[in-house]
């Protein structure tokens, strides 16, 4: 049978704690992030029934659901998706903290919202360690002249950083890449750039979140291992399953073609050109033809005279 949200969070916390012990070092120093994208309002309470307090959401529409329903609840939500711009607005009101920060621009709008709203937001910066063209992310050879230009904004705290290592089949081949963001926030903390300190490491999932805190994390983002495969997106098959997407896109083409061929207005504008060169060449033709009926006559009379001469 399967086990429950509250049975996969005692399980989660066990490895958490033991991964700690690992390392020596305390579980209070770790935070578990529910990775709730996808997952339906009445799983979320549940998860918070069991002891749940911070939680990561992908989107901002459905983010906001979530978190009007849960107002009265002691949690946290964190940003840990691609942030456009023109969601930073309800962004800054929404989370306790944005993730996903990879560019001076996003955080130069993040500033700007959280000024208006006056109210400073946390921030981490995200670091594409292996440069994958796919991820977001701040390439590891500028991420100190970026955090360094970003220090600079208002209304805004860099509280550490954040990593999406590349998918791999042995979680052990992730450790490279959480070392890695380890020892970039040490070297950035030597640089004591003002106002910043880089505490968080926001990095492993739940398939290495272990190793991930043996290694220094802080944040460890866990979603399947707590709720399960992740469900499709809400409103996805209802838009356009694949039964539906062929008859309708086979109608299009259907109705394209019919109005296409119905409307002769639209034939006529390129069958005429055709047609008048048709009948151009037709009337040359037809000249010609009768040029060609004329000459015999004349043959044949020359001929007639030529016999009457002799």
């Amino acid at each position: 049978m399967p086990t429950s949200i509250s049975q996969n969070i005692d399980k989660v916390n066990d490895r958490l704690h033991r991964a700690a012990r690992k390392a020596g070092r305390d579980t209070s120093e770790v935070t578990l992030l529910l990775a709730s994208k996808f997952v339906d309002t009445k799983r979320i309470k549940e998860a918070i029934s069991a002891g749940a307090r911070v939680f990561g959401e992908n989107y901002i529409q459905e983010a906001k659901l979530k978190i009007d329903s849960t107002k009265r609840k002691p949690v946290n939500w964190h940003f840990i998706g691609h942030l456009q711009k023109n969601k930073v607005k309800v962004a800054v009101e929404l989370f306790t903290m944005i993730e996903s920060v990879d560019t001076f621009e996003l955080a130069s709008e993040i500033s700007k919202k959280a000024k208006t709203a006056n109210k400073t937001v946390n921030i981490l910066i995200e670091v594409n360690l292996a440069r994958e063209k796919t991820k977001a992310g701040v390439d590891p050879k500028k991420i100190d002249k970026v955090i360094k230009k970003i220090s600079a904004l208002p209304n805004l705290k860099i509280k550490g950083l954040m990593a999406i290592p590349p998918s791999v089949d042995i979680p052990e081949r992730s450790r490279p890449y959480f070392i890695t963001l380890r020892r970039i926030a040490e070297r950035i903390n030597r640089e004591r750039i003002p106002g910043v300190f880089l505490k968080e490491l926001s990095m492993g999932m739940s398939s290495d979140f272990d190793i991930a805190i043996e290694e220094g994390a802080t944040i460890v983002r866990v979603g399947t291992a707590i709720f399960g495969p992740r469900p499709p997106k809400p409103g996805v098959q209802k838009e356009a399953t694949p039964k539906e997407k062929k008859p309708v896109k086979a109608e299009t083409k259907k109705t394209t073609t019919t109005k296409a061929g119905t409307k002769k207005a639209e034939p006529k504008k390129i069958t005429p050109k055709k047609t008048t060169k048709k009948v151009s060449t037709k009337k040359v033709v037809a000249k010609k033809t009768s040029t060609k009926k004329v000459a015999p006559k004349k043959i044949s009379t020359k001929k007639t005279t030529k016999v009457k001469k002799k």
